[in-house]
């Protein structure tokens, strides 16, 4: 199938002469969001006051929105960035939101979840710590036919009342650039408020390549922002680029909820449990993410982690 449409983007795409090499890559970056991540450079961010302030503000959005759940999503485009981010009351302490987040072992497990994700290995150096990231495509593959991306990790902040983490990835594939996550986090009562921001930077040839793609295999997906109504009433969504920032966006923070989920679990059933809560949650939205059946998904995953840990020791 992935044959044939790659064929099909050389023959309908006017821009055919990018790399279809590229426009796969893209594809992984569009679909699978494995590499880009979110900017942290965003000042007044990075405090436990601001997050407070945003979580007061944000009470209509987080008991009114299209996921039946306290979570809201905004997403952003310009010429030369895409990003999302998310916005949730997940039902965790702090303190056990804080142990499970600021772990790069810990990082790996939760990145490991999303569909594209082959492998994860954090690895201590002289400048900090790094995780190197195999993204690759909806089944299983061997890693040298992975793109890696080498992400640096830290904890920025840790306070008793606030947590910030950092994943960074200044230079990636194909002309792609300034990949980052970070995840920063406030106690409520008994609860956590948690902000997952999510962003990369891509040039021209890039962006040729993420044109190929949502004239072809991307054309009829969609994001979760409803931007109109049809006729009878059903909600328009967002698509293109946005739409996939917006799916990534949620599918990571589905690996973080059901990472949290299956925390306290002990070891040998949190594995199992996590892969089958991330799966149950992401179908609660087939619109926008659903790609494989369970036995599918399960069976991928159960032998990419198998693998991650073999390499690890």
């Amino acid at each position: 199938m992935f044959d044939n449409l790659l064929s099909d983007v050389k023959k309908r795409a006017p821009w055919r002469r990018v790399s279809l090499r590229l426009v796969w890559f893209l594809v992984i970056v569009l679909v699978a969001a494995g590499t880009g991540i979110a900017r942290a450079d965003v000042p007044d961010a990075s405090s436990a006051a601001s997050l407070r302030a945003r979580y007061a503000a944000s009470q209509d959005r987080l008991s009114n929105n299209q996921f039946h759940r306290p979570i809201y999503l905004d997403s952003t485009q310009s010429s030369s960035d895409l990003k999302g981010d998310i916005h949730a009351v997940v039902e965790y302490p702090f303190a056990t939101v804080n142990a499970a987040l600021k772990g790069a072992t810990q990082w790996c497990d939760i990145l490991i979840l999303h569909l594209n994700v082959k492998y994860c290995r954090a690895s201590p150096g002289a400048s900090g710590t790094s995780l190197a990231v195999y993204i690759g495509r909806k089944f299983d593959q061997p890693l040298e036919a992975a793109h890696r991306v080498d992400f640096s990790y830290r904890v920025a902040t840790e306070t008793s009342d606030y947590l910030q983490v950092l994943l960074a990835a200044d230079i990636g594939p194909f002309g792609t650039k300034n990949y980052r996550i970070m995840v920063e986090a406030v106690p409520l009562e008994g609860r956590t408020f948690l902000h997952l921001s999510y962003s990369y930077a891509y040039g021209t040839t890039a962006r040729l390549a993420m044109q190929a793609y949502l004239n072809t295999f991307g054309s009829d997906k969609v994001g979760f922002t409803v931007i109109g109504n049809r006729s009878d009433g059903q909600p328009i969504y967002v698509g293109d680029v946005r739409g996939a920032v917006e799916r990534n966006t949620i599918r990571y923070y589905l690996a973080i909820d059901a990472y949290l989920a299956a925390f306290s679990a002990p070891p040998q059933e949190q594995l199992e449990k996590r892969l089958r809560d991330w799966f149950a949650s992401s179908e609660r939205y087939r619109l926008q993410l659903h790609e494989l059946e369970e036995n599918e998904y399960l069976e991928m995953k159960r032998k990419e982690y198998r693998r991650q840990q073999q390499e690890i020791r």
